[in-house]
């Protein structure tokens, strides 16, 4: 590989893992609430 291309790899790979391990953290500081969503329809 040149140097070129390994550059390129790491670049990409600290831009996913580093997106995983931030949405990770917001959700750990921010979780999302249950009651927050709408309540299923009821038959009648």
């Amino acid at each position: 590989m040149t140097g070129t291309a390994i550059v390129f790899m790491v670049i990409s790979m600290v831009l996913v893992w580093g997106g995983l391990a931030l949405s990770t953290w917001s959700l750990f500081r921010h979780p999302e609430d249950i009651d927050d969503e709408p309540m299923p329809p009821v038959e009648l």
